[in-house]
C-alpha cells in the first residue's frame, strides 16, 4: 500500500522552481552562482573584499546603535587601540566622580589635607580611583551621608565595570582567529601541460589548523546583448581544495582548462572586466576545537603572469624541515604553455 502524501508534504520535499512564460530566462536565473553580492555592483576599480578581509560595503541610515556595535569593535580591535580605550574610559569615570565630591564639598573627604581647587580635585581623583578599584588604603574616607551615598555607588559601578572589562579581555584571548598569510601577488605560471593560477598560503602560528578547505570565486563584469553591464560569479575548480593537515606551506592551484572561465583569457581582458578573485577558507583550530575562517581578494593588477613561486623549505642535517617566511612571495620568471 503506498503512502498517501498531503498537498504540505509535497510542498515540503519538492523544491521551489518558478515557471512562466520565458522559463528558460527563469531556468538560468534559478542557476545563477551568487556570493551574496548580487550583480547590480558593476562600478571598475573598486574591491569586494578588502585586503583585511572586511566587505567593501558601506551602510546608510543605519541605526545607532547597530552602527555604534561596541562589544564586537571592543573585541575585534587591536590591543593598542582597546587598552587606549580602557585607559580612556577609566580616566574619564575618575574625573567625573571627582566633580561629583567636589561639589558634595571637599570638606566631606576625610584626610584630604590641600582644599585648594587644584589640591582637592587631584585628592578627589585619586580618592574615586581607590573607590571605583575598591582599593581603599585609608588615609581618606567619606565623611557624611551625602559623599558616603556616591562613594557606595562608585563602588558598585566599580564592580560591574571591571566585571565587564575582565569579560572583554577573556573574549580577545578566548576567541580563535585564523592567522594565515597571502602572497601578495597571485601568479599565471606552467602547470602540468597547461597553465594555472595560483596562489600560496602558510599559518604562522605554531598551534595546528586541521581540516583546512579553500573556496575561490572569479568576479567580473559582463555585457549583456542589450550593452548593460552585470557582475557574474564563478567557481573555480582547485586542484586540491581540501587537505587535512597544515603544517607547511599550501600552493593553490586553478588549472586553465577548455572549461575554465578564465581560458583563453589574458591581462587586458582581467583588466577591461574588472576581475577578482574571492578566496574564502575555513579550518578547524585544534587549540580551539572551534572553527576559524578568513577571507581574502586579488584584483586583476595583483597577478603575475609568466611566474612561479619559489620552493621556501629545505631541510637540516638533522633531517628537520626548515621553512623561511620571508621567501612566501618570492617568484622565478618562467615561460607559459
Amino acid at each position: 500500500m503506498k503512502p498517501r502524501t498531503t498537498p504540505n508534504s509535497q510542498t515540503q520535499t519538492r523544491p521551489l522552481r518558478l515557471r512562466g512564460r520565458d522559463s528558460d530566462l527563469v531556468d538560468q536565473e534559478e542557476q545563477r552562482q551568487d556570493l551574496g553580492f548580487g550583480t547590480k555592483i558593476n562600478q571598475s576599480y573598486s574591491r569586494l573584499v578588502n585586503k583585511d578581509g572586511s566587505f567593501n560595503v558601506q551602510r546608510r541610515h543605519e541605526g545607532f546603535w547597530n552602527r555604534l556595535n561596541v562589544y564586537h569593535k571592543l573585541v575585534t580591535m587591536g590591543w593598542l587601540p582597546f587598552l587606549g580605550w580602557v585607559f580612556v574610559f577609566y580616566f574619564s569615570i575618575n574625573v567625573f566622580f571627582a566633580c561629583i565630591y567636589l561639589l558634595a564639598g571637599a570638606q566631606n573627604l576625610k584626610g584630604l589635607d590641600d582644599l585648594s581647587l587644584g589640591g582637592a580635585f587631584w585628592g578627589a581623583f585619586f580618592f574615586s580611583a581607590q573607590t571605583v578599584t575598591t582599593v581603599g588604603y585609608g588615609h581618606m574616607s567619606p565623611n557624611g551621608f551625602l559623599t558616603s551615598s556616591i562613594a557606595a555607588v562608585e563602588s558598585l559601578l566599580g564592580l560591574l565595570l571591571f566585571a565587564i572589562a575582565t569579560g572583554l579581555v577573556y573574549s580577545r584571548f578566548s576567541r580563535p582567529v585564523a592567522h594565515i598569510r597571502f602572497t601578495k601577488n597571485a601568479v599565471f605560471a606552467p602547470y602540468l601541460d597547461v597553465n594555472g593560477w595560483m596562489f600560496r598560503i602558510i599559518h604562522e602560528r605554531n598551534n595546528q589548523l586541521i581540516d583546512v578547505e579553500v573556496e575561490v570565486s572569479l568576479s567580473r563584469l559582463e555585457t549583456k546583448p542589450n550593452g548593460t553591464r552585470y557582475r557574474r560569479y564563478y567557481n573555480l575548480p582547485l586542484e586540491r581544495k581540501k587537505v587535512s593537515f597544515f603544517p607547511n606551506n599550501w600552493t593553490l592551484v586553478h588549472p586553465i582548462q577548455p572549461e575554465s572561465p578564465l581560458h583563453g583569457c589574458t591581462p587586458e581582458q582581467l583588466a577591461e572586466s574588472d576581475a577578482e578573485f574571492l578566496i574564502l577558507l575555513r579550518a578547524i583550530d585544534d587549540t580551539f576545537s572551534q572553527m576559524v575562517h578568513t577571507r581574502y581578494s586579488y584584483r586583476f593588477d595583483e597577478i603575475l603572469w609568466g611566474r612561479k613561486f619559489r620552493p621556501m623549505f629545505n631541510s637540516d642535517a638533522q633531517g628537520d624541515v626548515l621553512i623561511d617566511l620571508d621567501q612566501l612571495d618570492e617568484t622565478d620568471e618562467v615561460p607559459l604553455n
